[in-house]
């Protein structure tokens, strides 16, 4: 991989390519600093084949670690690693998620996570995502049931304190014991509540929108299936105008039909990609852990040894051309599902998920087959296995 360093005070510009956004020109996009810019005279500048196309960053609102590192380890210099790996996959900015575990190995995840800097050239933390401990012990899917527990809005505060105020998105079961309480407290302060590994029924989901759960965690996947006299949690989150969902498009948690499906009926505003990635991402085959439990790679599936899934090792830029096959979705509209529905649910699409002049300098460039051919974070180029940046 080679990577330049242009600095913060660097103008210069991507050309050639179709622009996927509303920045100055259809096939130019400047940038100056950390930011996109509108100078088209810049003076050095990057050719691009005419079938390559710049898109904005991906954001993964839910990945739980890659390249052999977890959140859970709480260790600065696994997150990051995963922040410097994500890059490859065109992913410029993400959501660090936990899963459920001890009050003690929560709690140090959280002081990590709290000092936790994001690196130049590398995806930007953008805060939190704590799903677990408070899920549904019979829909635990990968989560430890051992450590699961009844929302608690004493161990929420506990642990939005001691992260910095960074968590963003907490994944609950809104039928559990306090349920509906933790909802209303997370809303009031900004925090995303999202239905997951939940057996709550369309009716109690439906409740749960209304007090704000707004969203839904990997959307079909820790969840009652859709039938036609219960259809859970799943069809209200795909009925309701206001609410988005994740989804795995990976072919596996989710075949591709219902990938089509939910997106059918959520259009293409309210789904948002995801990878729900483990350690063993960017590392092959193999034997690896998550919580505490053993976990066998093979043949790009990650499962427990009782055979449930357990994460995935998918990557973003793989998410994004099934998206587009599974769906047969316009492009557009695979960007708005993989990096500004995501921004405007994380309420950072001021800066974020857009082309635009102003907007944070995140761009994928992807070729005439959706490969990642160049990503660049807040205006550093942190990804070019071609030697592009030679150009400049």
């Amino acid at each position: 991989m080679n990577v330049a360093d242009h600095g913060t005070a660097a103008r210069w510009r991507l050309q050639g390519a179709t622009v996927h956004g509303d920045a100055c020109a259809s096939r130019s996009i400047t940038v100056d600093g950390a930011r996109i810019g509108c100078d088209t005279a810049a003076a050095s500048g990057i050719q691009l084949p005419a079938d390559w196309h710049i898109l904005p960053g991906f954001i993964d609102a839910h990945i739980h670690g890659a390249v052999g590192a977890d959140v859970m380890d709480a260790q600065a210099d696994g997150l990051g690693r995963i922040a410097a790996y994500l890059p490859a996959e065109g992913t410029t900015a993400f959501l660090a998620t936990t899963m459920t575990g001890s009050t003690e190995a929560l709690d140090a995840a959280m002081a990590t996570l709290a000092d936790f800097a994001s690196p130049a050239g590398g995806a930007e933390m953008l805060g939190v995502h704590l799903e677990g401990p408070f899920v549904a012990p019979d829909k635990a899917g990968a989560q430890p049931v051992a450590h699961i527990m009844a929302p608690d809005i004493g161990l929420f505060d506990r642990w939005q304190a001691i992260s910095g105020k960074r968590i963003r998105v907490v994944t609950l079961a809104p039928e559990q014991p306090g349920g509906e309480e933790l909802i209303a407290h997370l809303t009031a302060r900004g925090v995303r509540a999202s239905i997951g590994h939940s057996a709550c029924s369309a009716a109690q989901a439906e409740a749960a929108i209304a007090a704000g759960a707004s969203r839904g965690t990997h959307l079909f996947n820790a969840m009652d299936g859709l039938h036609h006299r219960e259809p859970g949690a799943a069809c209200a989150l795909l009925t309701d105008p206001t609410a988005r969902a994740e989804i795995i498009a990976d072919g596996l948690h989710v075949c591709p039909a219902m990938v089509k499906l939910a997106w059918q009926a959520a259009g293409h505003a309210r789904l948002m990609a995801i990878t729900d990635a483990m350690r063993a991402k960017g590392l092959g085959d193999g034997d690896y852990e998550l919580g505490g439990q053993p976990v066998t790679v093979a043949g790009g599936q990650a499962r427990l040894a009782d055979g449930t899934l357990a994460g995935s090792v998918l990557t973003f830029d793989a998410a994004f051309r099934n998206l587009l096959e599974f769906t047969s979705c316009e492009l557009a509209d695979a960007i708005a599902m993989s990096s500004s529905n995501a921004a405007a649910d994380l309420g950072v699409a001021d800066r974020k998920g857009r082309l635009a002049a102003g907007w944070d300098a995140d761009l994928v460039v992807m070729d005439a087959e959706f490969n990642v051919r160049l990503t660049i974070c807040r205006g550093r180029i942190a990804y070019d296995p071609d030697g592009l940046a030679g150009q400049l």
